[in-house]
């Protein structure tokens, strides 16, 4: 049983659509405004629930043996624990900072605000609801990290509504 283009084309990884992409915008440059106002839809889609979610999920997933593989004596000498812990826990969040950051320098400042959001709700959540023995050796980490996500956040244009908005939920 052979495939149909339209199975072909969707079994692509997301590095080979790129390219499939990139041809058919070099071979087709009059799709350029259309395939520019389809991202510009699909990325205004995103919402702040969902990056909550997944937010949370990546934290929850932090492993605490993983964080016990990592630290203490080492051949290079002592990794405390706490501050390992911390690294883990920011480089769990880097992506969807770094995404906030992107779409911020995009001036697609909805999208900014709702990872924004996202984040900060996702590591509330982590923080209330997550009975990963993790939680532990980060007790204080949630909280500055929230207060530095929004201080990256509001280097952008935002309005005072949406500071307030955000500030809103940083509060709950």
């Amino acid at each position: 049983m052979s495939m149909t283009k339209k199975e072909f084309i969707r079994s692509l990884n997301p590095e080979d659509a790129f390219e499939v992409l990139l041809v058919v915008l070099n071979q087709n440059p009059d799709l350029e405004d259309t395939v520019y106002q389809i991202a510009k839809q699909v990325l205004c889609n995103i919402t702040s629930d969902d990056i909550m979610n997944d937010v949370y999920n990546v934290l929850d997933r932090l492993d605490v043996e993983e964080l016990y593989r990592r630290s203490g004596k080492t051949r290079y000498g002592y990794v405390e624990p706490y501050e390992e812990a911390w690294v883990m826990f920011e480089d769990a969040l880097a992506p969807y900072i770094d995404e906030m950051k992107k779409y911020r320098k995009l001036d697609m400042l909805i999208v900014a605000k709702n990872y924004c959001i996202g984040i900060i709700s996702g590591i509330k959540k982590f923080e209330k609801d997550s009975f990963s023995e993790f939680t532990e050796w980060i007790v204080d980490a949630p909280g500055e990290k929230i207060e530095t996500i929004f201080e990256e956040w509001k280097k952008g244009n935002v309005s005072e509504k949406d500071v307030a908005e955000v500030l809103k939920i940083m509060k709950r």
